[in-house]
Protein backbone atom coordinates (compact mmCIF):
# COMPACT_ATOMS: atom_id res chain seq x y z
CA UNK A 1 0.00 0.00 0.00
CA UNK A 2 1.32 3.45 -0.92
CA UNK A 3 1.84 6.10 1.76
CA UNK A 4 0.89 9.77 1.39
CA UNK A 5 2.90 12.51 3.11
CA UNK A 6 1.98 16.18 3.25
CA UNK A 7 3.66 19.22 4.75
CA UNK A 8 3.34 22.99 4.86
CA UNK A 9 5.57 22.95 1.80
CA UNK A 10 6.84 20.19 -0.45
CA UNK A 11 10.11 21.03 -2.23
CA UNK A 12 10.53 18.73 -5.24
CA UNK A 13 13.82 20.64 -5.94
CA UNK A 14 13.48 20.34 -9.72
CA UNK A 15 10.19 22.25 -9.52
CA UNK A 16 8.69 25.06 -7.49
CA UNK A 17 7.72 24.47 -3.84
CA UNK A 18 4.13 23.28 -3.43
CA UNK A 19 2.13 24.76 -0.56
CA UNK A 20 0.38 21.93 1.33
CA UNK A 21 1.65 19.51 -1.31
CA UNK A 22 1.34 15.72 -1.09
CA UNK A 23 3.95 13.06 -1.91
CA UNK A 24 2.86 9.51 -2.72
CA UNK A 25 5.45 6.85 -1.90
CA UNK A 26 5.45 3.09 -2.53
CA UNK A 27 6.56 0.60 0.13
CA UNK A 28 10.01 0.37 -1.48
CA UNK A 29 10.51 4.14 -1.27
CA UNK A 30 9.73 4.87 -4.92
CA UNK A 31 7.98 8.19 -5.55
CA UNK A 32 4.60 7.53 -7.20
CA UNK A 33 3.41 11.09 -7.47
CA UNK A 34 3.65 14.70 -6.30
CA UNK A 35 0.31 16.48 -5.99
CA UNK A 36 -1.10 19.88 -5.10
CA UNK A 37 -3.62 19.95 -2.25
CA UNK A 38 -7.17 18.84 -3.02
CA UNK A 39 -6.03 16.83 -6.04
CA UNK A 40 -8.40 14.08 -7.13
CA UNK A 41 -5.43 11.67 -6.89
CA UNK A 42 -5.35 12.05 -3.11
CA UNK A 43 -9.08 12.41 -2.42
CA UNK A 44 -10.17 10.15 0.43
CA UNK A 45 -6.58 8.89 0.89
CA UNK A 46 -5.12 8.65 4.41
CA UNK A 47 -2.54 11.42 4.49
CA UNK A 48 0.25 11.90 7.05
CA UNK A 49 0.19 15.66 7.59
CA UNK A 50 3.21 17.53 8.97
CA UNK A 51 4.19 21.09 9.79
CA UNK A 52 7.42 21.98 8.00
CA UNK A 53 9.09 21.31 4.67
CA UNK A 54 9.39 17.98 2.86
CA UNK A 55 12.59 17.59 0.82
CA UNK A 56 14.46 14.76 -0.87
CA UNK A 57 17.21 13.03 1.08
CA UNK A 58 20.46 14.99 1.34
CA UNK A 59 23.60 14.28 -0.67
CA UNK A 60 26.87 14.85 1.22
CA UNK A 61 29.60 15.22 -1.42
CA UNK A 62 32.58 15.43 0.94
CA UNK A 63 33.34 13.27 3.95
CA UNK A 64 36.26 11.32 5.47
CA UNK A 65 34.68 8.31 7.16
CA UNK A 66 38.15 7.00 8.09
CA UNK A 67 38.69 9.89 10.51
CA UNK A 68 35.50 9.31 12.51
CA UNK A 69 37.45 8.02 15.53
CA UNK A 70 39.12 11.46 15.82
CA UNK A 71 35.97 13.34 16.86
CA UNK A 72 36.97 16.06 19.32
CA UNK A 73 40.64 15.06 19.18
CA UNK A 74 41.86 18.26 17.49
CA UNK A 75 41.24 21.74 18.95
CA UNK A 76 39.27 24.21 16.86
CA UNK A 77 40.84 26.95 14.73
CA UNK A 78 44.38 25.61 14.73
CA UNK A 79 44.76 26.53 11.07
CA UNK A 80 45.16 24.00 8.28
CA UNK A 81 48.79 22.98 8.69
CA UNK A 82 48.64 22.24 12.45
CA UNK A 83 45.38 20.42 11.75
CA UNK A 84 47.06 18.25 9.09
CA UNK A 85 49.96 17.51 11.41
CA UNK A 86 47.60 16.35 14.14
CA UNK A 87 45.63 14.17 11.73
CA UNK A 88 48.80 12.46 10.55
CA UNK A 89 49.97 11.94 14.12
CA UNK A 90 46.66 10.61 15.47
CA UNK A 91 44.86 8.85 12.64
CA UNK A 92 46.52 5.45 13.23
CA UNK A 93 44.93 3.40 15.99
CA UNK A 94 43.39 -0.02 16.54
CA UNK A 95 41.40 -1.01 13.45
CA UNK A 96 38.48 -2.24 15.56
CA UNK A 97 38.18 1.25 17.11
CA UNK A 98 38.27 2.84 13.67
CA UNK A 99 35.59 0.47 12.38
CA UNK A 100 33.28 1.04 15.35
CA UNK A 101 33.61 4.79 14.91
CA UNK A 102 32.91 4.53 11.18
CA UNK A 103 29.79 2.44 11.75
CA UNK A 104 28.52 5.00 14.25
CA UNK A 105 29.28 7.80 11.78
CA UNK A 106 27.49 5.93 9.00
CA UNK A 107 24.42 5.68 11.24
CA UNK A 108 24.70 9.39 12.08
CA UNK A 109 24.75 10.25 8.38
CA UNK A 110 21.65 8.10 7.81
CA UNK A 111 19.77 9.47 10.82
CA UNK A 112 20.47 13.02 9.61
CA UNK A 113 18.62 12.39 6.37
CA UNK A 114 21.64 11.80 4.13
CA UNK A 115 21.17 9.22 1.38
CA UNK A 116 24.45 9.43 -0.56
CA UNK A 117 28.04 10.35 0.29
CA UNK A 118 31.19 11.23 -1.61
CA UNK A 119 33.84 9.86 0.75
CA UNK A 120 37.63 10.25 0.68
CA UNK A 121 39.65 7.19 1.67
CA UNK A 122 43.38 6.58 2.07
CA UNK A 123 43.05 2.88 2.92
CA UNK A 124 40.54 0.11 2.40
CA UNK A 125 39.41 0.09 6.03
CA UNK A 126 36.00 1.63 5.24
CA UNK A 127 35.11 -0.93 2.54
CA UNK A 128 33.20 -3.29 4.84
CA UNK A 129 31.24 -0.44 6.45
CA UNK A 130 30.19 0.86 3.05
CA UNK A 131 29.23 -2.60 1.84
CA UNK A 132 26.83 -3.02 4.78
CA UNK A 133 25.50 0.55 4.70
CA UNK A 134 22.02 1.74 3.73
CA UNK A 135 23.70 4.74 2.08
CA UNK A 136 25.09 5.09 -1.41
CA UNK A 137 28.84 5.78 -1.28
CA UNK A 138 31.19 6.95 -4.00
CA UNK A 139 34.73 6.44 -2.69
CA UNK A 140 37.43 8.85 -3.78
CA UNK A 141 40.68 7.00 -3.12
CA UNK A 142 43.00 9.81 -2.14
CA UNK A 143 46.61 9.75 -3.30
CA UNK A 144 49.43 11.98 -2.03
CA UNK A 145 52.90 12.38 -3.51
CA UNK A 146 54.60 15.73 -4.06
CA UNK A 147 57.90 14.24 -5.29
CA UNK A 148 57.79 13.77 -9.11
CA UNK A 149 59.97 10.65 -9.01
CA UNK A 150 57.43 8.90 -6.77
CA UNK A 151 54.39 9.50 -9.00
CA UNK A 152 54.29 6.01 -10.51
CA UNK A 153 54.73 4.12 -7.23
CA UNK A 154 52.16 6.30 -5.43
CA UNK A 155 49.63 5.71 -8.19
CA UNK A 156 50.24 1.96 -8.08
CA UNK A 157 49.59 1.99 -4.32
CA UNK A 158 46.34 3.87 -4.90
CA UNK A 159 45.24 1.29 -7.47
CA UNK A 160 45.68 -1.42 -4.85
CA UNK A 161 43.53 0.49 -2.35
CA UNK A 162 40.88 1.22 -4.99
CA UNK A 163 40.66 -2.51 -5.72
CA UNK A 164 39.07 -2.99 -2.29
CA UNK A 165 36.04 -0.88 -3.25
CA UNK A 166 33.27 -1.29 -5.81
CA UNK A 167 34.86 -0.28 -9.10
CA UNK A 168 31.61 1.25 -10.35
CA UNK A 169 31.50 3.71 -7.44
CA UNK A 170 35.13 4.64 -6.86
CA UNK A 171 37.75 6.99 -8.29
CA UNK A 172 41.44 7.61 -7.66
CA UNK A 173 41.82 11.30 -6.89
CA UNK A 174 44.41 13.86 -5.84
CA UNK A 175 44.42 15.01 -2.24
CA UNK A 176 45.33 18.67 -2.86
CA UNK A 177 47.55 20.90 -5.02
CA UNK A 178 50.17 21.12 -2.26
CA UNK A 179 50.45 17.33 -1.87
CA UNK A 180 50.39 16.01 -5.46
CA UNK A 181 53.00 16.50 -8.17
CA UNK A 182 52.26 17.47 -11.75
CA UNK A 183 53.30 13.98 -12.84
CA UNK A 184 50.91 12.32 -10.39
CA UNK A 185 48.07 14.67 -11.38
CA UNK A 186 48.49 13.53 -14.97
CA UNK A 187 48.36 9.84 -14.04
CA UNK A 188 45.19 10.50 -12.07
CA UNK A 189 43.64 12.40 -14.96
CA UNK A 190 44.51 9.66 -17.46
CA UNK A 191 42.71 7.13 -15.26
CA UNK A 192 39.69 9.40 -14.81
CA UNK A 193 39.45 9.96 -18.55
CA UNK A 194 39.78 6.26 -19.30
CA UNK A 195 37.12 5.23 -16.79
CA UNK A 196 34.95 8.35 -17.11
CA UNK A 197 34.79 8.94 -13.37
CA UNK A 198 34.77 12.17 -11.34
CA UNK A 199 37.58 13.55 -9.20
CA UNK A 200 37.38 15.34 -5.84
CA UNK A 201 40.25 17.64 -4.80
CA UNK A 202 40.76 19.79 -1.68
CA UNK A 203 41.21 23.34 -2.94
CA UNK A 204 42.56 26.55 -1.38
CA UNK A 205 41.62 25.55 2.14
CA UNK A 206 44.34 27.85 3.49
CA UNK A 207 45.95 31.09 2.33
CA UNK A 208 49.28 29.31 2.93
CA UNK A 209 48.51 27.16 -0.12
CA UNK A 210 48.34 30.21 -2.37
CA UNK A 211 51.52 31.65 -0.82
CA UNK A 212 53.36 28.43 -1.55
CA UNK A 213 52.42 28.50 -5.21
CA UNK A 214 52.81 32.22 -5.75
CA UNK A 215 56.08 32.82 -3.92
CA UNK A 216 57.38 29.48 -2.58
CA UNK A 217 57.21 30.84 0.93
CA UNK A 218 55.14 30.49 4.07
CA UNK A 219 54.36 27.73 6.59
CA UNK A 220 54.15 24.94 4.03
CA UNK A 221 57.95 25.08 3.69
CA UNK A 222 58.28 24.24 7.39
CA UNK A 223 55.61 21.56 6.96
CA UNK A 224 57.62 19.82 4.22
CA UNK A 225 60.85 20.23 6.19
CA UNK A 226 59.27 18.54 9.22
CA UNK A 227 58.20 15.66 6.99
CA UNK A 228 61.69 15.33 5.54
CA UNK A 229 60.44 16.22 2.06
CA UNK A 230 62.86 17.82 -0.40
CA UNK A 231 60.98 20.30 -2.60
CA UNK A 232 64.05 21.94 -4.11
CA UNK A 233 62.72 21.29 -7.61
CA UNK A 234 59.42 23.06 -6.89
CA UNK A 235 59.44 26.57 -8.34
CA UNK A 236 57.31 29.56 -7.41
CA UNK A 237 54.49 29.83 -9.95
CA UNK A 238 53.60 33.53 -9.50
CA UNK A 239 49.93 32.50 -9.45
CA UNK A 240 47.48 30.80 -7.10
CA UNK A 241 47.42 27.04 -6.72
CA UNK A 242 44.20 26.63 -8.70
CA UNK A 243 45.70 28.37 -11.76
CA UNK A 244 48.68 26.03 -11.54
CA UNK A 245 47.08 22.61 -11.16
CA UNK A 246 43.89 22.84 -13.22
CA UNK A 247 45.84 22.72 -16.53
CA UNK A 248 47.16 19.32 -15.39
CA UNK A 249 43.61 17.98 -15.78
CA UNK A 250 41.62 17.56 -18.99
CA UNK A 251 39.01 20.25 -19.56
CA UNK A 252 36.15 17.76 -19.53
CA UNK A 253 37.23 15.81 -16.43
CA UNK A 254 34.46 16.26 -13.81
CA UNK A 255 36.16 17.82 -10.78
CA UNK A 256 34.71 18.62 -7.37
CA UNK A 257 36.78 21.40 -5.78
CA UNK A 258 36.29 21.12 -2.04
CA UNK A 259 36.40 23.87 0.61
CA UNK A 260 37.52 26.84 -1.55
CA UNK A 261 37.90 28.88 1.63
CA UNK A 262 40.51 31.18 0.08
CA UNK A 263 39.33 31.04 -3.54
CA UNK A 264 39.19 34.53 -5.03
CA UNK A 265 36.93 35.93 -7.75
CA UNK A 266 39.87 35.76 -10.18
CA UNK A 267 40.16 32.01 -9.50
CA UNK A 268 36.46 31.48 -10.24
CA UNK A 269 36.76 33.52 -13.41
CA UNK A 270 39.81 31.47 -14.43
CA UNK A 271 37.79 28.25 -14.19
CA UNK A 272 34.85 29.81 -16.05
CA UNK A 273 37.05 31.16 -18.84
CA UNK A 274 38.49 27.70 -19.47
CA UNK A 275 35.03 26.11 -19.64
CA UNK A 276 35.95 23.37 -17.22
CA UNK A 277 33.61 20.75 -15.79
CA UNK A 278 33.93 22.01 -12.20
CA UNK A 279 31.57 21.76 -9.25
CA UNK A 280 32.33 23.66 -6.04
CA UNK A 281 31.75 21.96 -2.68
CA UNK A 282 31.41 23.94 0.54
CA UNK A 283 31.89 22.46 4.02
CA UNK A 284 31.25 25.61 6.08
CA UNK A 285 31.28 24.08 9.55
CA UNK A 286 34.66 22.43 8.85
CA UNK A 287 36.01 25.74 7.52
CA UNK A 288 34.99 27.44 10.76
CA UNK A 289 36.42 24.54 12.78
CA UNK A 290 39.85 24.63 11.10
CA UNK A 291 40.47 28.17 9.87
CA UNK A 292 37.69 30.14 11.57
CA UNK A 293 36.49 31.65 8.31
CA UNK A 294 34.15 30.91 5.40
CA UNK A 295 34.46 30.99 1.60
CA UNK A 296 33.17 34.05 -0.23
CA UNK A 297 30.06 32.17 -1.27
CA UNK A 298 28.47 35.22 -2.89
CA UNK A 299 31.19 35.20 -5.58
CA UNK A 300 30.31 31.66 -6.65
CA UNK A 301 26.61 32.47 -6.66
CA UNK A 302 27.26 35.57 -8.74
CA UNK A 303 28.93 33.50 -11.44
CA UNK A 304 26.09 30.97 -11.38
CA UNK A 305 28.41 28.03 -10.78
CA UNK A 306 27.21 24.63 -9.57
CA UNK A 307 27.56 24.20 -5.81
CA UNK A 308 27.28 21.18 -3.51
CA UNK A 309 27.65 20.68 0.23
CA UNK A 310 29.77 18.40 2.39
CA UNK A 311 30.43 17.81 6.06
CA UNK A 312 34.12 16.89 5.95
CA UNK A 313 35.09 14.53 8.78
CA UNK A 314 34.35 14.28 12.48
CA UNK A 315 37.98 15.34 13.01
CA UNK A 316 36.94 18.78 11.73
CA UNK A 317 33.22 18.93 12.52
CA UNK A 318 30.97 18.41 15.50
CA UNK A 319 28.45 16.40 13.47
CA UNK A 320 27.80 14.87 10.06
CA UNK A 321 24.66 16.78 9.15
CA UNK A 322 23.89 18.62 5.92
CA UNK A 323 21.10 20.55 7.63
CA UNK A 324 23.71 21.93 10.04
CA UNK A 325 25.74 23.10 7.03
CA UNK A 326 22.65 24.77 5.52
CA UNK A 327 21.89 26.54 8.80
CA UNK A 328 25.44 27.91 8.98
CA UNK A 329 25.23 29.16 5.39
CA UNK A 330 21.92 30.92 5.96
CA UNK A 331 23.17 32.42 9.23
CA UNK A 332 26.16 34.02 7.50
CA UNK A 333 24.55 34.67 4.10
CA UNK A 334 20.91 35.57 4.92
CA UNK A 335 20.33 36.89 1.41
CA UNK A 336 20.39 33.33 0.04
CA UNK A 337 17.12 31.49 -0.56
CA UNK A 338 16.46 27.97 0.68
CA UNK A 339 14.93 27.17 -2.71
CA UNK A 340 18.45 27.64 -4.10
CA UNK A 341 20.58 26.16 -1.33
CA UNK A 342 18.38 23.05 -1.09
CA UNK A 343 19.59 22.28 -4.61
CA UNK A 344 23.17 22.40 -3.30
CA UNK A 345 22.18 19.85 -0.65
CA UNK A 346 20.39 17.46 -3.00
CA UNK A 347 20.21 17.41 -6.81
CA UNK A 348 23.55 19.10 -7.50
CA UNK A 349 25.42 16.49 -5.50
CA UNK A 350 23.43 13.68 -7.07
CA UNK A 351 24.27 14.95 -10.54
CA UNK A 352 27.96 15.25 -9.75
CA UNK A 353 28.09 11.71 -8.37
CA UNK A 354 26.17 10.40 -11.37
CA UNK A 355 23.19 9.16 -9.35
CA UNK A 356 20.53 11.73 -10.24
CA UNK A 357 18.32 9.09 -11.85
CA UNK A 358 17.66 7.77 -8.34
CA UNK A 359 18.52 10.55 -5.86
CA UNK A 360 18.36 14.30 -5.45
CA UNK A 361 14.77 15.30 -6.23
CA UNK A 362 11.17 14.29 -5.60
CA UNK A 363 10.16 12.94 -9.00
CA UNK A 364 8.04 10.00 -10.03
CA UNK A 365 10.07 6.79 -10.32
CA UNK A 366 12.94 7.94 -8.10
CA UNK A 367 13.88 6.59 -4.65
CA UNK A 368 15.53 9.71 -3.21
CA UNK A 369 14.56 9.35 0.43
CA UNK A 370 12.22 11.86 2.07
CA UNK A 371 13.15 14.32 4.79
CA UNK A 372 10.95 16.55 6.90
CA UNK A 373 12.44 19.84 8.07
CA UNK A 374 10.59 20.84 11.23
CA UNK A 375 10.28 24.17 13.07
CA UNK A 376 10.64 26.18 9.87
CA UNK A 377 9.25 29.62 9.11
CA UNK A 378 7.53 29.42 5.74
CA UNK A 379 10.31 28.52 3.30
CA UNK A 380 13.04 29.59 5.71
CA UNK A 381 15.09 27.63 8.21
CA UNK A 382 15.25 28.72 11.84
CA UNK A 383 17.95 28.00 14.44
CA UNK A 384 15.57 25.37 15.86
CA UNK A 385 14.96 23.53 12.57
CA UNK A 386 15.58 19.77 12.76
CA UNK A 387 15.58 17.04 10.16
CA UNK A 388 13.36 13.98 10.50
CA UNK A 389 13.86 11.12 8.07
CA UNK A 390 10.43 9.97 6.83
CA UNK A 391 11.72 7.41 4.28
Amino acid sequence: MNTFFSATYVMPVTGKPIKDGVVEVADDGTIRGIYPPHSDAVARKPIHNHAGIITPGFVNTHCHLELSHMKGAIPKQTGLIPFLQRVMAQRSTDEDNITRAMRAADKELYDNGIVAVGDHANTGVSASVKKDSKLHYHTFVEVLGFEPEMASSKFTEALAVAGQFDKATSSITAHAPYSVSKELFKLIDDEAQRRRVPLSVHNQESEAENRLFRYKEGPFLDFYRALGKDITDFKAQARNSLHTVMPYLSVDTPVLLVHNTFTAAKDIFFVERQGRNVTWCFCPNANLYIEGTLPRIQHFVQYGHTITLGTDSLASNDCLCILAELKTIHQHFPELSLTDTIQWATINGARFLGIAEEFGSLERGKTPGINLLTKTRGLDLTPETEVVRLI
